[in-house]
């Protein structure tokens, strides 16, 4: 942890030297510079006094314009985000092209990229991790809360690179107000929430408060609270496959010394989703500086869940079934500082830091622990943009990453261990106007230590270091104009195992699972490529990519078919693998009749992925199709949209096929006062027709269905 420290007193002299220099730093500048500093690449949210666009990405060290990112790229903003809003990150963002969901039940969703999830996806707030163990398992939850995200990119592609390389699926990177970013226009600026939702009878709001004092200070403040029964689905509990299971376990005599249980009244479990129910709040306050040339701010957050593990029922003898909640508490500082040097070999310097302790109890029924989840980390990153020289600009930086975790009780399933990384990343663009050019690199160092603490015997002692390097390139051609833009990236990543893949060994109630690593892994590789095509012509938009990724040493786990401790096992295993697939999206102006503009949308993605030797990957989303149609104006938009998704034949040993579904969803968009005013509010029908859904990427997809017929209504106030 020593390096962490320096690390962030490194980040916050930066952030204080700034902030002291900053009135002879602005004396300093030519207009020349001065002008810089008012272009999106002046800072990492495109400026100090404005927010970003929807067509500007700020996930990188300089921001780009979304059709210059070699990478399949969405942004989720505005009244697309209010629509979106859900409990967990995952299913906020699973209407996103090339995104699904992990979905284990309603409070613990993490995000699926091109059928990669858990380690190979990085979920980041404002550039720096969420500081949880949500990698660690698919039950633990993601300390990160949607309803005060601002904003939120998921990136793909070169850029990734810059956010470690365990990222080869790609980063999603959630932007909020904590840091304050820019000075208010008014005495004291107000932003409000408010959402209801039948499904789950959730009821959640939030709040912000950014006071300026004088003309550099702002003052932030925030707070939310959110509550949720257990979720109304859209039939039975259990899957087809499941009930018949159970069903035929009922009609057998039981073993006399067997734990009674009722497997036909599991079978015919409805409508609601038992042990589903959450409460959640959170509150935080930050102060910034800025300036002119440059800014420095810090903030504080607690985050406080308590949420129920949907209960894998028994469907034959010899399994358990229990209702765990947990109980996860977080507290976090964090540090952001970004000085405009005005040079001509460095344009910006930008320092980002955070440290957080973190805890979660898995809780017995009765309420007692089982099983207790700790964890500190500490993540900082300095990245250094050089000042931009003809066609040539770009930026490199140092990242360093710490984290001491420990499970402790009668389930514990990981050693005591320490994870310390150490990155040096750059990328460079060069733009030549119709051909751009981009490449980036990334050298990586990861030590991973297991300490058993005494009476884990069944742990081993160990210590792990890696060397990796990690490499992209690729570019872009205007062809027809700068309106359409044809692009292609190659890239070689390797990854390091986690703590997780190599030391596991035991129980782990929330998956129900046995998990046991292994501790000779070696280095995850992979050769990538991916084409873009994004354009627009008068009144259409259309993008879309294709991937392939050829993984060396790919690291899954493996079911073997054997139980320990009345579990399954689940043992970890090297081998090659592939995973290739596309994503398409476009929309359409139908007509225009005075203000009101009628437009058709839709998408499609696919992922296809095989373990050589083995089989089909497990938890591969399938085909899915979503388009809609809708009308806007300046006072109301509204949209009828169809999301089908096609069945999932194509499945792994012990993994049972997923039925395919077809959801329709309906949407309006209120501003009664006129775009300009601070009042909006969205109403939302989705699932319209009640259909009992499972998401294929979901460990839980036989136990847990999706939220049946849910009508939500959210207002928003900016003031």
């Amino acid at each position: 942890m020593t390096k962490g420290y320096l690390l962030a007193g490194w980040a916050i002299g930066i952030g204080l030297a700034g902030s002291l220099a900053a009135p002879s730093a602005a004396l300093a500048q030519d207009s020349g510079a001065d002008a810089a500093a008012s272009t999106p690449d002046s800072g990492n949210d495109g400026s100090f006094h404005a927010a970003p666009g929807g067509d500007i990405i700020v996930t990188a060290p300089f921001a780009r314009d979304r059709r210059d990112v070699l990478g399949g790229t969405s942004v989720l903003q505005g009244a697309e985000l209010t629509q979106s809003l859900r409990p967990t990150i995952g299913e906020t963002l699973q209407r996103l092209p090339g995104v699904s969901a992990t979905s284990f039940g309603p409070n613990a969703s993490r995000p699926v990229l091109r059928g990669l999830q858990g380690e190979r996806v990085r979920v980041l707030t404002d550039g720096i991790g969420s500081i949880d163990v949500s990698n660690t398992s698919v039950d633990h939850a993601v300390v990160i809360n949607p309803l005060l995200a601002e904003r939120v990119e998921v990136l793909r592609g070169p850029a990734a690179l810059l956010y470690g390389s365990s990222a080869i699926g790609g980063v999603v990177n959630v932007l909020d107000k904590r840091i304050p970013r820019r000075l208010p226009d008014e005495p004291v600026h107000v932003d409000l929430i408010g959402t209801l939702g039948s499904a789950s009878r959730e009821r959640s709001g939030g709040g912000a408060i950014d006071a300026p004092l004088g003309d550099r200070i702002v003052l932030h403040a925030d707070g939310s609270y959110l509550k949720t029964g257990d979720l109304r689905i859209g039939g039975k509990v259990l899957s087809a496959s499941a009930r018949a299971a159970a069903l035929t376990s009922a009609a057998q005599p039981q073993p006399a010394d067997a734990e009674p249980i009722d497997f036909a009244g599991n079978a015919e479990l409805s409508r609601r989703l038992p042990n589903s129910a959450a409460e959640t709040w959170t509150v935080g306050a930050g102060a910034a500086i800025i300036t002119d040339s440059g800014n420095f701010g810090v903030s504080y957050s607690h985050y406080d869940n308590l949420y129920g593990v949907p209960v894998r029922y028994a469907t034959e003898p010899g399994q358990g079934q229990e209702a765990p909640r947990i109980d996860l508490k977080q507290d976090r500082v964090d540090g952001r500082a970004e000085i405009q040097t005005g040079g001509n070999i460095l344009s910006t310097i930008r320092a980002r830091v955070a440290y957080a302790t973190y805890r979660h109890f898995e809780l017995e029924e009765d309420g007692a622990i089982g099983t207790a989840f700790y964890n500190k980390g500490m993540e900082g990153r300095l990245e250094l943009a050089q000042a931009q020289h003809g066609a040539w600009k770009g930026a490199s930086g140092l990242h360093y990453f710490s984290r001491d975790f420990d499970v402790v009780g009668s389930e514990a399933f990981l050693p005591r261990n320490a994870t310390e990384q150490l990155g040096l990343f750059t990328l460079q663009q060069f733009d030549f106007g119709r051909l751009k050019l981009e490449g980036g690199g990334r050298y990586e160092r990861s030590t991973l230590t297991a300490r058993p603490l005494p009476g884990q015997d069944q742990f081993l002692d160990g210590k792990r270091s890696f060397g990796t390097v990690s490499g992209s390139a690729g570019a872009s051609y205007a062809v027809f104009g700068e309106d359409w833009r044809i692009g292609a990236n190659v890239s070689r990543t390797i990854r390091a195992p986690s703590a997780e893949e190599l030391f596991a060994n035991g129980p782990h109630a929330g998956t129900e699972a046995f998990e046991i690593g292994d501790p000779d892994l070696r280095k995850e590789r992979a050769w990538g490529v991916e084409a873009v095509l994004r354009g627009k012509g008068a009144g259409y938009t259309i993008e879309a990519s294709a991937y392939h990724n050829q993984f060396s040493n790919f690291i899954y786990e493996d079911r073997t078919g054997d139980a320990q401790d009345g579990l399954p096992v689940y043992r970890v295993r090297q081998a090659d693998a592939r995973y290739y697939g596309f994503e398409v999206q476009g929309s359409l102006t139908l007509a225009k009749v005075g203000a009101v503009s009628v437009v058709a949308d839709g998408l499609a993605d696919y992922v296809h992925a095989t373990i050589h030797g083995v089989g089909p990957a497990p938890r591969i989303p399938p085909l899915r199709l979503l388009g809609g149609i809708g009308a806007t104006s300046p006072d109301i938009d509204g949209r009828v949209e169809v999301e089908w998704s096609n069945d999932q034949q194509r499945v792994s040993a012990f993994e049972t096929e997923t039925a395919g579904f077809t959801l329709v969803n309906a949407e309006i968009n209120l501003r009664p006062w006129g775009d300009d005013r601070p009042l909006s509010f969205a109403v939302s029908a989705n699932n319209l027709f009640d259909v009992n859904a499972r998401r294929h990427a979901s460990f839980l997809k036989d136990f847990a269905p999706l939220a049946g017929r849910d009508f939500r209504v959210t207002a928003r106030a900016s003031f």
